[in-house]
């Protein structure tokens, strides 16, 4: 389907932009379509890049997400793909579900899982301090996604207003030990212990989310 739409994008000289990148065919296909100038970016989410199928054995419902899981085969693709450029940017897929939909047999279950809060942590952990992509890099990569869309990319600049993460890359914790600001509970790194962990965002100028332990006197 990727490479049907990349090619009908390429005669009519349009954009297209690929959600949610979860297997080698679907890199390639993409890869394909750059080289032959096509106008063509796309995406992975933190969970096709951390996780595979395995983690679907146990049918925990927060594991199941549309795409699904692939094999490690896949995972190294779309890792490889997001190291290369072939992937332009990272993005949560966040979606949450109230308890009680997820709370049914697997094959009940809604697609989707939360991504916001735990995006750059696991990227971090899972990716970074093992050594398969660069801090810099992961950081160009999830910081990217609004300039292929046309819209302003924040720059840090004397008079103008402040579009910051304050992060601390040591900090350890544990995935919803301390409850979620989402109102939901549908996370795939639920008690997973990750390392470094957004302390405050600043967006336009304004405290946009702060954790809670965290006071910005000590900053």
């Amino acid at each position: 389907m990727i490479a049907r739409d990349a090619a009908i994008a390429g005669y009519e000289g349009a954009r297209i932009h690929v959600q949610h990148v979860s297997c080698v065919e679907s890199v390639e296909a993409i890869r394909d379509a750059k080289r032959r100038g096509v106008l063509i970016t796309g995406e992975a989410s933190p969970h096709h890049l951390t996780l595979t199928d395995e983690a679907v054995r146990s049918l925990d419902t927060r594991m199941k997400m549309n795409p699904p899981l692939r094999s490690e085969r896949d995972r190294l693709a779309v890792v490889e793909a997001l190291r290369d450029g072939t992937l332009d940017c990272v993005a949560t897929d966040h979606a949450p579900h109230a308890r009680d939909e997820k709370e049914v047999p697997f094959e009940q279950a809604p697609m989707g899982t939360t991504g916001l809060e735990t995006a750059f942590a696991a990227l971090h952990t899972d990716l970074v301090e093992p050594g398969a992509l660069s801090l810099g890099l992961v950081v160009e990569r999830m910081t990217a996604g609004g300039a292929l869309f046309g819209l302003e990319v924040p720059q840090v600049e004397v008079g103008r207003q402040a579009d910051l993460v304050l992060i601390d890359l040591q900090a350890e914790w544990t995935v919803g030990e301390d409850g979620y600001e989402s109102r939901s509970e549908n996370c795939c790194f639920a008690g997973r212990k990750l390392r470094g962990r957004v302390l405050v965002t600043i967006a336009a100028g304004s405290v946009a989310y702060r954790q809670r332990a965290f006071a910005l006197t000590a900053a």
